[in-house]
């Protein structure tokens, strides 16, 4: 069976932004609300933070349940991992998630400041100065027969786009949001139908679910 490389649960704004301007340590989608772009998420049945009995079933559930479905390593860029920039200033920095990360996998972080592999719970973060094939193909190896998630954000997926190396993408996008600038995705989704083939599911929470897959 081959691995493939999926985009999952990703979110983007009605006019194609993944996060905003001015990232920083107290603002990591910069002046974008990651409350409000995940909100669909986070009332779902199986949101991983939920710590409350409850929430929503249905379309929105079904995503949000299949997150960890088959993922066995995870590829990010450098800032999702982290709001600094540069050279490192220290190595105390270990991510936004604190002891227990989400991803219960490896993790390799595209950055053109590589600095020592760690591990925190069951997730093992290395940091890889590589063109998307190598990086892919040193995840696949780790994933051990599992797919790879690719994490965002919006940057590192286009690069991995533009290299034709997805396989699956799902994007919510949220209908009601407008961002203005930012880290774009696309200006349009029509921009991938000559790779994929293209489903568009609206959901009752106010996002409208795109779910391409490789021609």
């Amino acid at each position: 069976m081959s691995q493939l490389l999926r985009v999952q649960n990703f979110a983007v704004s009605r006019d194609g932004y993944a996060a905003g301007e001015g990232q920083s340590l107290e603002r990591p989608f910069g002046h974008a609300d990651p409350a409000t772009m995940m909100s669909w998420a986070g009332a779902t049945a199986h949101w991983p933070n939920r710590t409350d009995p409850g929430g929503s079933r249905g379309l929105d559930d079904y995503f949000t349940r299949d997150y960890q479905q088959n993922i066995g390593a995870e590829i990010m860029g450098r800032n999702k991992f982290s709001p600094q920039r540069g050279a490192w200033e220290d190595h105390e920095w270990q991510g936004w998630w604190g002891d227990e990360p989400p991803f219960h996998t490896p993790v390799f972080v595209l950055t053109h400041h590589v600095r020592p592999s760690f591990s925190l719970s069951d997730t093992t973060f290395h940091f890889v100065d590589a063109d998307p094939a190598t990086v892919l193909k040193q995840a696949k190896e780790a994933a051990q027969g599992k797919d790879v998630r690719l994490g965002g954000g919006a940057t590192v997926i286009r690069a991995f786009l533009e290299a034709d190396l997805v396989d699956a993408l799902h994007v919510a996008v949220v209908d009601d949001v407008e961002l203005g600038g930012g880290v774009r995705l696309w200006e349009s989704p029509d921009e991938l139908r000559d790779r994929f083939h293209l489903d568009v599911v609206p959901s009752s929470s106010g996002v409208t679910h795109h779910l391409f897959w490789r021609k």
